[in-house]
């Protein structure tokens, strides 16, 4: 590489590297730039002055000096035209002729100071924030960074400019003609209260699937394929929740260790389906083809969520890359240190989205309206929520973003749904966020897994997760559906892996094992790993059956992980981010073993018990007392002895819990006004290894009581039908579930 860099002797270095064949394009014999117009933002299609068609292009650049549109023929020869029209700190123009599928980018002219956050370098082609389809993968070679990154002296590294052209070596934006208008699609709109979520990932989850075509797998195509369609029909789950789908790069640090970002929190491009996931072509198809599967999805009344990452890009640090906001305007759309040069990290991720900034803001809302108007998902999840809610530094439940979603017409009637923490002070946000959303349940995943592996101090901390969580979501409005309970993640054990070992095992994402919590609450039954012991094995699948009824019994929004049903392994990977291969991607095979089919067909059959009973899926907190002046408490608890708990009972530990759900008078009234009546259950959580003998509850409670679910069945065919009467005392299996029914 041939230099030209100069290094200040002063620490303020802003020199720059450059080389023969720098950046450079065609200004001549371009088409015409019209004015166009400075809104909508982005690469529209449409028919221009006098009757002509074309693509108006806006882009807002605040600060810049100028910009220049660069189109690229198939070929991959650039042309450039300059965007001389500014309208409010937005760039724009009217390109006659240029139409779907064509090619382009962005060169953002401006100063180059990055002690003052300046961050401009036309040498670096940049992706249209609002770009609709990306044809093309990151790979990061030096050439895509502004500044130098192997300069020698890496302190500064970061202020020294390179100027070599990064067009050959960055994806493309496309051009995208969409006039759907989903007058046909019919959305589930599933309420809260009866919602089931399944996490997956669009590749993960069909790329080994034997049933669907294999130039699907992996594919949008092929999660809409009714082979996947109908596994998630016959569970009885009502929403996927996908891992991220827009546009993401791989990280340089994985890129070196030939490894790839497998889940996708790394997003660049906020309007696009992430391209490779496209089975019928990048260069616009993947929009046509994500839309196919949501209807495909909506069509078997499933829901489509997506898991978006608004906090962050894939711009990481100061030592990152340039590959679209950056090189657009650096402190416009970044958290920015007191020391301009570095960022404002929330994330752990290297950088922070500046939402209070009245444009990011606008980025993130029209992505968000974007994905519900056009592309036709039914909510999202919000990663590290809790970094969108900062106005300057601190978390605030009243900040420019919550207040611009409670109040937009489109989104304020979608599912939303909060991680609500993120990494920096104060950042755990449990139970705070305004009555509109729903929010991951961490405080319910801890004390289940602490429940069934012995480890809790008392039943106080159990009690309130199985019912919903009233002590975090009891106020403001808040519904029992706020708590969206989940025992397994993506971030983390799978369920399998969670009875199987008690450490990680990380080694294959080679950051010495470094990577991923040490707090997984597992215990492994014996031994680590798998095993060949039969005792240990039949106990694994046990606790899995007890994890799994736990989770679907609970009051609130039940979220199960892909695979999770039929057994599904990481080999103790509990970070497996960077693992695109048969450590992620879900084992079909595991449904030809009847053991793992045994625990789908479980899975089932309590989703089923779910949806036909509203006394498992409340709209409203359990009160504790009568809800008629002749009925019974909505919710009781009992000891094994039969008698009620006392306020002592709580704050003493116990193995075995057992809480009485009456049906007889749910609070709310149906469609038409009329009261809600359903069965009354008991349910007994045993999680002691020996059994233990529990005297049923007598009337008023119940007369008679049917067995309807003991998990320490395999195979559950055998339990229902058998009745007890009440005040009998009946033998729960060590480490099971049993669930009755009042009968008559």
């Amino acid at each position: 590489m041939s230099s030209t860099a100069e290094q200040e002797e002063t620490p303020r270095t802003t020199g720059r590297v450059a080389e023969a064949g720098q950046a450079s394009g065609s200004v001549a014999d371009g088409p015409p730039v019209w004015p166009g117009a400075p809104m909508p933002l982005g690469a529209r299609y449409r028919v221009g002055p006098d009757g002509v068609a074309g693509t108006n292009f806006a882009l807002w650049a605040g600060g810049a000096e100028a910009v220049e549109l660069c189109l690229f023929d198939d070929r991959g020869a650039e042309t450039r035209l300059p965007l001389t029209e500014l309208t409010h700190e937005i760039w724009h123009g009217f390109v006659p002729g240029v139409g779907a599928g064509h090619r382009y980018g962005y060169r953002v002219h401006g100063r180059w100071d990055p002690w003052t956050g300046a961050r401009w370098n036309a040498a670096k082609l940049l992706l249209d924030p609002y770009a609709r389809a990306v044809d093309g993968s990151f790979t990061l070679p030096p050439e895509v960074y502004g500044h130098v990154r192997d300069w020698p002296e890496q302190h500064v590294a970061d202020t020294v400019r390179d100027d070599r052209d990064s067009a050959p070596y960055v994806p493309k934006a496309v051009v995208v003609h969409d006039d759907d208008d989903w007058a046909e699609d019919r959305r589930p709109k599933t309420p809260w209260a009866d919602t089931v979520i399944y996490e997956l990932h669009v590749r993960g989850f069909t790329k080994l699937h034997p049933d669907i075509p294999p130039e699907l797998r992996g594919t949008y195509a092929g999660l809409g394929h009714p082979a996947a369609v109908g596994h998630l029909r016959r569970l009885g789950v009502t929403a996927v929740e996908l891992l991220p789908v827009h546009q993401f790069a791989h990280e340089d640090h994985l890129l070196r260790r030939g490894l790839h970002n497998y889940w996708g929190y790394n997003s660049i491009g906020y309007f696009a389906p992430h391209a490779d996931y496209a089975a019928s072509g990048t260069a616009g198809q993947q929009v046509g083809e994500f839309k196919q599967m949501v209807r495909a999805l909506h069509d078997a009344g499933i829901e489509v969520i997506l898991d978006v990452v608004y906090n962050h890009t894939a711009e990481a640090g100061e030592l990152g890359p340039m590959l679209s906001l950056r090189g657009i305007d650096n402190r416009g759309y970044y958290r920015l240190q007191p020391d301009a040069r570095r960022y404002a990290d929330y994330t752990g991720c290297g950088n922070t989205l500046h939402v209070v900034q009245p444009q990011v803001l606008r980025l993130i809302t029209d992505s968000l309206r974007y994905w519900v108007t056009e592309m036709g998902v039914d909510g999202f999840r919000f990663d590290l929520a809790a970094a969108l809610a900062r106005s300057m530094h601190d978390v605030d439940m009243l900040s420019p973003f919550l207040a611009v979603i409670a109040q937009d017409p489109v989104l304020r009637r979608v599912k939303l749904i909060a991680e609500p923490w993120d990494v920096g002070n104060g950042g755990y946000q449990v139970g705070a966020f305004p009555s509109l959303w729903t929010e991951w349940n961490d405080r319910y995943r801890d004390a289940v897994r602490d429940f069934w592996r012995g480890a809790l101090p008392d039943v106080r901390d159990i009690g309130y997760r199985l019912t919903g969580s009233s002590d975090l979501y009891a106020w403001g409005g808040r519904r029992p559906y706020a708590s969206v309970n989940f025992v397994t993640a993506h971030d983390g054990f799978t369920l399998r892996d969670l009875v199987s070992y008690e450490h990680k095992h990380n080694e294959a994402n080679g950051e010495g094992n470094r990577d991923g919590t040490n707090d997984n609450r597992a215990w492994n039954g014996g031994a680590e790993g798998e095993t060949d012991d039969p005792g240990i094995n039949a106990l694994r699948r046990r606790q899995l059956r007890n994890l799994l009824t736990t989770l679907l019994l609970s009051t609130g929004v039940p979220m199960l992980v892909a695979g999770d049903e039929m057994g599904r392994t990481q080999g103790g990977n509990n970070n497996a981010y960077c693992q695109d291969n048969e450590v992620s991607w879900l084992d079909w095979s595991l449904l030809d073993d009847p053991r793992w089919r045994a625990l789908t067909e479980l899975t089932a059959r309590v989703l089923r018990l779910r949806h036909r009973h509203p006394v498992l899926r409340r709209r409203a907190f359990f009160a504790g007392t009568p809800q008629a002046p002749d009925g019974l408490r909505d919710l009781a608890w009992f000891t094994p002895q039969g008698a009620e708990m006392t306020e002592g009972d709580w704050y003493a530990p116990a193995a075995t819990l057992a809480l009485y759900l009456s049906g007889r008078d749910i609070p709310g009234r149906d469609a038409r006004g009329g009261q809600i009546t359903d069965d009354s259950f008991l349910a007994v959580l045993h999680a002691d290894h020996r059994p233990c003998d529990f005297r049923l509850p007598g009337p008023p409670w119940a007369q008679d009581y049917e067995l309807v679910l003991d998990t320490s069945l395999e195979d559950q065919s055998a339990a229902p039908g058998t009745v007890h009467r009440g005040g009998t005392v009946l033998t729960v299996p060590g480490r099971s579930v049993l669930l009755l029914r009042v009968a008559g």
